[in-house]
C-alpha cells in the first residue's frame, strides 16, 4: 500500500490565519504530517496558542504575527517561512474577512476591508511565494475560496465579490504558472462550524435557512476542509491545477 502524503514530511507550508478556525485545523493536518508548518494571525496570544498546539506534532513549526492587509507583512510572513526553511512548498491562502450588510448599507469602508484581504492579499501572497516556487520549479497554492463565488446570499455582496474573484484568480495564476510547475487550485467551503461561527448560528432563522440549502445533514467540519486541502497539496493531485473542489455539501449542485 502507498505511504499516501509522506511526500509532505519536510515541506515548508505556509498557512494565513493559521491561529483559527479552519486555517488552525488544516495547520495541524499538515504539522502533524511532519510538515514544517508557518501560521500568521494578529492576535499574538490566540497565535502562540495555536503554534504550541502544533509543535506538539512538529517542534519545527513557527508563527509570524502581522496585519495581512498590509502588503509589506504579507511579503515578510513569505520571506520568513523561506529563510527558515529555505524554500516554501506549499501557501495556504486562508485568511480572511466578512462584513455582513444588506447592500445598501455597505461603505466604501466595508467594501475595501473585505477585498482587500480576501482577494488583494492572497494575490500578493502568492506572488511572493512564487518567487521561491518559481526558482525550484515546483510549488504549490491553494485558495480558501466559498460556495459563494458560485451563488449569492444576502447581505454578501462584498464577500462573494471577493470569492468570485478568488476563483478567476486561481485560474489565472494557475495558466500562468503551469509551465513552471506550480500549481493553483482553490477549495470552496459552505458555512463551518467552528467556535468562530458560533455567534452567527445563534440566529435561529439564519441557521434554519443554511440548512435548508445543504443537502448533507448539519454543518460542514474543519477536517472536512482540510481534507480538501491536503488532496491538492499532495502527489494525488499532480494532475490538477486551476481547479476550485466546493465543499458544501451539495448546497450549489441545485
Amino acid at each position: 500500500m502507498n505511504n499516501y502524503f509522506s511526500e509532505l514530511e519536510n515541506k515548508t507550508v505556509v498557512v494565513t490565519g493559521g491561529s483559527r478556525g479552519i486555517g488552525k485545523d488544516i495547520a495541524r493536518t499538515f504539522a502533524k504530517l511532519n510538515a514544517n508548518v508557518v501560521i500568521s494571525g494578529r492576535n499574538r496570544a490566540v497565535l502562540d496558542s495555536a503554534l504550541q498546539d502544533l509543535k506538539s506534532y512538529n517542534p519545527r513549526c513557527i508563527a509570524v504575527s502581522g496585519d495581512l492587509s498590509d502588503i509589506v507583512q504579507v511579503r515578510k510572513l513569505i520571506d520568513t517561512a523561506a529563510s527558515e526553511f529555505g524554500t516554501v512548498d506549499v501557501l495556504i491562502n486562508n485568511a480572511g474577512v466578512n462584513i455582513a450588510k444588506p447592500a445598501m448599507e455597505v461603505t466604501e469602508e466595508d467594501w475595501d476591508t473585505v477585498l482587500d484581504l480576501n482577494l488583494k492579499t492572497a494575490f500578493f501572497a502568492s506572488q511572493a511565494a512564487a518567487k521561491y516556487m518559481l526558482e525550484q520549479q515546483s510549488g504549490r497554492i491553494i485558495n480558501i475560496a466559498s460556495q459563494m463565488a458560485f451563488v449569492g446570499y444576502v447581505k454578501r455582496a462584498a464577500y462573494c465579490s471577493s470569492k468570485g474573484g478568488l476563483v478567476q484568480l486561481t485560474k489565472a495564476l494557475a495558466v500562468e504558472w503551469a509551465k513552471q510547475g506550480i500549481r493553483v487550485n482553490a477549495v470552496a467551503p459552505t458555512f463551518i462550524e467552528t467556535e468562530l461561527t458560533a455567534r452567527m448560528f445563534d440566529d435561529k432563522e439564519f441557521k434554519k435557512d443554511v440548512d435548508s440549502r445543504i443537502l448533507l445533514d448539519g454543518l460542514s467540519q474543519p477536517e472536512d476542509i482540510s481534507g480538501a486541502v491536503l488532496y491538492l497539496a499532495s502527489n494525488l493531485a499532480n494532475f490538477v491545477t486551476g481547479e476550485t473542489i466546493k465543499v458544501d455539501g451539495g448546497w450549489t449542485a441545485i
